[in-house]
């Protein structure tokens, strides 16, 4: 149970220093940890949840796609089914294409958001072969452009159930930044379908701090708790679990 609050505060983490967040549908975890940066922010952060009233100011999603073209955004997730190496994302299905043998729901707006908006974080808990894959077997958007191409964003960390990565558009390349507690270089390397960069020591991810524990509790649960309130009991009980099992945190 105490994976959530791991990954609320590790994206959290992420979202230090920035403007503009935007959330899609149907993603509480990536809701919880916009909303914990906004409170321990210590300048103005703007959190924008798609398909939410009090918690947004897109009335459709012509205007995020409005904020993006215009350079109002500056972070966002993404979790495709496949993910490979150059991080080019795949959100069309398996197999070849037109006659895929696993069809998924689609791009949508992906690959302009991906052109688009700075410091897009992957997001894909399942690290195996079949998700961090050598090449993707569609391309719904490309990790980087050649350099006539007007490109203002994309990838910048990759995180997952077993690690966290950064991306170099410059080397189209990952590296590992590290390793989450109990995970082991040579696991990630049997379970990553692509070649990455890693130091000699790994280090280990770093665990939710207790002001972040604190912040979850009272301030990112009451508020996630109208959208998502199975969610929030499991964030509740992670954080507090968190807090039980590690005192010294």
């Amino acid at each position: 149970m105490e994976r959530i609050a791991f990954f609320v505060c590790a994206i959290a983490r992420m979202l230090k220093d920035r403007k503009h967040v935007a959330v899609g549908a149907n993603s509480p975890l990536q809701a919880a940890a916009a909303l914990a940066a906004q409170a321990l922010a210590t300048d103005d952060m703007r959190v924008s949840i798609l398909g939410t009233k009090r918690h947004s100011s897109f009335a459709s999603f012509g205007d995020l796609f409005d904020c993006a073209a215009t350079g109002r955004l500056d972070a966002f997730f993404l979790s495709p089914g496949q993910i490979d190496g150059q991080a080019n994302i795949n959100m069309v299905g398996i197999g070849t294409y037109p006659r895929f043998d696993v069809r998924w729901p689609g791009s949508h707006g992906a690959p302009l958001l991906y052109m688009l908006i700075p410091n897009i974080i992957l997001f894909k808990e399942e690290h195996s072969p079949r998700t961090l894959v050598r090449a993707v077997d569609f391309v719904s958007a490309p990790g980087t452009s050649p350099p006539n191409v007007y490109r203002t964003g994309g990838p910048t960390t990759l995180l997952t159930g077993k690690a966290c990565f950064s991306f170099d558009p410059a080397a189209a390349r990952f590296t590992l930044e590290s390793a989450h507690p109990g995970v082991g270089i040579d696991e990630i390397l049997a379970n990553t379908g692509f070649e990455f960069d890693h130091p000699s020591h790994v280090p280990v991810t770093a665990p939710p701090e207790a002001d972040m524990l604190d912040v979850i509790r009272q301030h990112v649960v009451p508020r996630i708790r109208e959208l998502y309130p199975q969610f929030a009991d499991s964030l509740l009980g992670s954080a507090n679990g968190y807090a039980e099992s590690a005192p010294g945190v």
